[in-house]
């Protein structure tokens, strides 16, 4: 006699299935039937003396910059790889663990890549997802998750042209065919837009601020407009010369000053795409514009620089902070159709 699972079973190896956003900045997972469950810093604390994980996410966040010499916070992923495994793998597993429960069946787990990462980093990424539960694991690169987590049909024979700024690199690519046709990855992106704007309060204000601060900056009145409206926030530090608490007023004028740089940067790579790119697959995107996702693309008037400096529109999609885990969720269930997009390992 044959025998049938149960609908019960069935359900739980269903939900169990997730897809992961492994961002250098922020790890976001989505579970299969449910969306996405889960968004958390990748950063994790670590007791130097006994080499032991002591909390993950947004609670290590907080410790940055502020723990005693024995407790390191710290961020195992950079640029978009994996920098320091063992604590890399301890962090998808907690976020497995929190995401699934006590998982009756392992999951499959689609993860999203930055375009042209290595074997050897690839493997890095599948070794630590198996070793942290997976059943099987799926890799996708950002451009393409981020193209299908905004909605756009990446099956037909035209040219998308996506960027995916995120929080340690930049993904930019040309998607035609459900697969890229040219991309290129820059490690510039949100945590270089920080690294500029502590740099510039430095030299410029002669006052110490730290990460958080800086990305606190940076989301409250971070902009590429050096025109137009100033906003203003305060920020508190330490203060050069003196050593002591100071705090002082920063405009969004002097943030777009502060990120010029890496924006910059971020416009040598999409110039440099655009003059790779098939001239059969131009013409579709001067008509139907560049796409912006990622945390980076929130970056006050990002679009419009883009728009005035290639000529070509720029658009921010709906909800760029969640278009790269959206893509992974919508990709497994859509393993079939996808199998040219996903590297099966």
């Amino acid at each position: 006699m044959a025998f049938s699972i149960p609908s019960f079973f069935k359900k739980k190896i269903i939900r169990n299935d997730i897809g992961i956003d492994l961002g250098t900045a922020t790890v976001l997972v989505y579970v299969k039937g449910k969306g996405i469950v889960l968004k958390e810093p990748s950063v994790v604390a670590v007791d130097t003396n006994t080499d032991n994980i002591l909390t993950v996410g947004e609670e290590a966040q907080l410790m940055l910059g502020r723990t005693p010499s024995n407790i390191v916070a710290v961020r195992p992923l950079k640029d978009g790889v994996i920098n320091q495994y063992e604590i890399t793998l301890q962090m998808i597993q907690y976020f497995i663990r929190r995401a699934c429960g006590n998982m009756l069946f392992p999951p499959r787990v689609v993860i999203c890549i930055p375009s042209g990462i290595t074997e050897a980093e690839e493997r890095a990424v599948v070794n630590a997802a198996t070793e942290a539960g997976a059943k099987q694991t799926y890799l996708i690169e950002e451009p393409i998750a981020a193209a299908i987590g905004a909605g756009l049909d990446i099956s037909k024979p035209r040219g998308i042209m996506i960027i995916d700024i995120g929080g340690g690199t930049t993904d930019i690519a040309v998607i035609s065919l459900k697969g890229v046709v040219v991309s290129e990855s820059l490690k510039v992106a949100g945590d270089k837009f920080d690294e500029a704007i502590i740099r510039y309060i430095r030299r410029k204000k002669k006052l110490l601020i730290g990460e958080l601060t800086a990305e606190e900056l940076k989301v409250a009145i971070g902009s590429v407009r050096e025109l137009g409206k100033n906003i203003t926030a305060d920020v508190r530090g330490r203060d050069v010369t003196t050593g002591l608490p100071k705090t002082i007023t920063v405009g969004s004028r002097e943030i777009a000053q502060a990120v010029a740089s890496p924006v910059g940067l971020i416009l040598d790579c999409i110039n440099s795409i655009l003059e790779k790119n098939p001239p059969e697959l131009t013409a579709a995107i001067y008509d139907h514009g560049i796409i912006l996702t990622g945390g980076g693309a929130l970056l006050d008037g990002i679009d419009e620089f883009i728009t005035r400096e290639t000529g070509i529109p720029a658009y921010l999609t709906d909800e760029p902070l969640y278009c790269v885990a959206l893509g992974t969720g919508k990709a497994l269930e859509s393993i079939n159709e996808l199998q040219d997009s996903l590297e099966d390992l």
